[in-house]
């Protein structure tokens, strides 16, 4: 642009302008027409503007009053006055204010038709009035122009605060409307339909007190039917020439998980923008997801429970969404770190809002449950998830960090939980996945390993925030390893049925069979209940033996003995033989060395005296073993063996 402006056009007119009188002129370039988007701008044939740039605005410039003052619009490339495309005179009134606003475009036959019918030509839209300040001290005035051809009659609201524009068509320009200096969000509608939204803006007028302003609509809404000139904006031109274009924004999905263990802040209020979002908002609570504006920045503030305003924020956190993005926002750690046990891996603990974008609502497939999994427990170690007996879930997760997607079937599954470097299970879990086909969730470490390190705050648990903010806790299960085998004799009970705690858990279990490892219940007591192959509920049951298995322990259960000792040989070592089930715990599932072959070996013949068992022409394996004497493990290379029972 000029750097001298119009200051010198008394002197291009050759009139004094001490003589006419003066008046000021602000000239704004909103002609969204590619062919114009740089031009050149000349006053009685000598230039004035050079290379005046599309969405560019002038300061308030001083001009001479009451002459004719012709001005000359050219290519941004013009060498003279000859190029003008159109030339538009004006004249100026002493001491007046005005904005000149190029709009429209040059060949309109080449371009969208205005919706209301109205004219769309290149003109110089030349308005007065106008003011360098506010006319109220501390408050922000503003002129709205609506300067988009090819839209239509439109509303502007500013949201919480009122209509700012009533049904304004192309080329109107409002008077000053006084609001207040804070920022607000613009929705622009349809004149007369507010229900439907064209677009959102967002208004900084925070910096804007005391001054004046003019905000202009600018572009197409549809560049590809408008020789894909400009896309739609909105744009504010201050008295200076400072052109601020206002940010489009939109809305983010966002869910909220308050998962901090303090106990201070067991009971939080959380507070957008300054204005009250959750009231009361608990430990280990989640709202759905909901509508948030993007593309600006936002502040959270959280303050206790017992908040009066947002002057009570403990902590203030700003965020900022993309576009049609989704989020979850999770409360985590602590207020004062120095009052609560370290993180074993170093990671600070103090308190802060985790944000974590290309979050779901719902599993993309609808017959899995698909979920994210975030240790949020300030005082564990980094840790491993298996889903038992199916697939590693989550590898070396440290405090704070959150996985991505985990795809699985809706079934349920029992999850434990391991330190990072794969010793044994710290504790179990278990997700009843198969009420989930098709939703999305995430599921949260909480609490504390140690309440008693960390001022006694809530333990250890894992929770699962579903996407209507629904929050279920998983149970931690106690669980044990289990086979059974079937070794009782007794002809009666060739075939059994097996029951624990009244219902069936083997159908016509034949002696000489075995069932594979089964996960069980751990820490709990469980009535085993053996009933004749034809049984019809656990009251058929022959005998009932109590068992308690301890948590993660591996077990063999073997049915044993003969139902009515009298009626068969007593033992040659008077050992008895009535049913039993032979309870072993410390068995193993696989050789603890490659190539080997681990086996116990269990004297379960009722008439049989005490044996040895030797490896023919080698080693004794078992030496006096009597009935239901069971041997330590023995391992073996896998090799054909003649055993030789004597």
């Amino acid at each position: 642009m000029n750097k001298h402006y119009l200051a010198t056009l008394a002197i291009w007119l050759g009139i004094s302008s001490a003589v006419l009188g003066q008046a000021q002129l602000q000239v704004i370039h909103n002609c969204a027409d590619p062919a114009a988007a740089t031009v050149d701008v000349y006053v009685n044939g000598t230039l004035a503007l050079d290379d005046f740039a599309f969405r560019q605005a002038t300061p308030f410039l001083t001009l001479p009053s009451g002459v004719n003052i012709d001005i000359g619009i050219a290519p941004g490339n013009s060498i003279n006055a000859d190029d003008t495309l159109v030339n538009i005179p004006v004249q100026l009134v002493a001491n007046e204010k005005y904005v000149a606003v190029a709009s429209g475009v040059l060949a309109p036959g080449s371009f969208a038709a205005n919706p209301d019918g109205i004219g769309t030509g290149f003109q110089l839209l030349l308005s007065d009035g106008m003011r360098t300040a506010s006319a109220t001290a501390g408050q922000v005035d503003l002129r709205v122009l609506h300067g988009s051809t090819d839209a239509p009659s439109v509303d502007v609201i500013a949201q919480g605060v009122g209509t700012l524009v009533d049904d304004a068509a192309y080329t109107d320009l409002t008077g000053y409307l006084t609001v207040s200096p804070v920022d607000v969000l613009l929705d622009i509608t349809p004149a007369n339909n507010n229900s439907v939204l064209v677009a959102t803006y967002a208004a900084p007028l925070s910096i804007l007190a005391d001054s004046a302003a003019v905000v202009f609509a600018s572009g197409f809404l549809d560049p590809a039917l408008n020789n894909n000139g400009s896309a739609f904006g909105l744009f504010a031109a201050l008295p200076s020439g400072l052109v601020v274009p206002l940010t489009a924004v939109g809305t983010a999905r966002l869910q909220v998980i308050h998962n901090c263990a303090d106990p201070a802040a067991l009971q939080v209020d959380v507070y957008l923008n300054g204005t009250l979002l959750l009231d009361d908002f608990g430990f280990r609570t989640a709202t759905p997801f909901i509508d948030v504006t993007s593309n600006i920045v936002q502040n959270i503030g959280i303050a206790p429970g017992n908040s009066l305003s947002a002057n009570d924020t403990l902590v203030n956190i700003p965020i900022t969404l993309i576009d049609n993005g989704i989020y979850v926002a999770v409360a985590s750690g602590v207020l004062d770190p120095a009052q609560f046990a370290t993180n074993p891996d170093g990671i600070g603990t103090g308190f802060q809002l985790n944000l974590f974008d290309n979050m779901q609502e719902f599993a993309l497939n609808a017959s899995n449950s698909e979920f994210a999994v975030l240790h949020g427990a300030t005082d564990a170690p980094s840790v491993d998830v298996y889903a038992r007996n199916v697939a590693q879930l989550v590898d070396d997760a440290s405090y704070g960090e959150i996985t991505s997607y985990l795809s699985v079937p809706a079934n349920d599954y029992i999850l434990d939980i391991t330190p990072a470097a794969g010793s044994p299970i710290l504790i179990s879990y278990s997700a009843p996945l198969s009420a989930l086909a098709g939703e999305a969730f995430v599921a949260f470490a909480s609490g504390f390993l140690d309440p008693s390190q960390n001022n006694n705050g809530p333990s250890f648990g894992l929770f699962a925030a579903l996407a209507d903010g629904t929050v279920i806790p998983l149970e931690d299960t106690a669980t044990a390893r289990l086979q059974i085998i079937h070794n009782a004799a007794d002809p009666a009970a060739a075939v059994v049925d097996i029951y624990v705690n009244g219902g069936i858990l083997i159908d016509d279990f034949a002696f000489r069979t075995a069932t594979s490892y089964i996960d069980v219940p751990a820490e709990t007591l469980l009535e085993i209940g053996i009933a004749p192959g034809n049984s019809s509920s656990a009251n058929d049951t022959l005998v009932n033996i109590p068992v308690t298995l301890a948590n993660n322990g591996n077990y063999v259960a073997i049915a044993n003995g003969v139902l009515d000792p009298s009626s068969f040989a007593s033992n040659p070592n008077g050992v008895p033989t009535g049913f039993q089930l032979l309870l072993h715990d410390g068995m193993r599932e696989a050789a603890l060395t490659t190539g080997d072959v681990d086996f116990r070996v269990l004297h379960g013949s009722t008439d049989a005296p005490a044996v040895d068992v030797k490896v023919r022409n080698s080693v004794t394996l078992v030496n006096g073993a009597q009935y239901t004497d069971f041997t330590p493990y023995i391992s073996v290379p896998s090799n054909d063996y003649l055993l030789d029972i004597c």
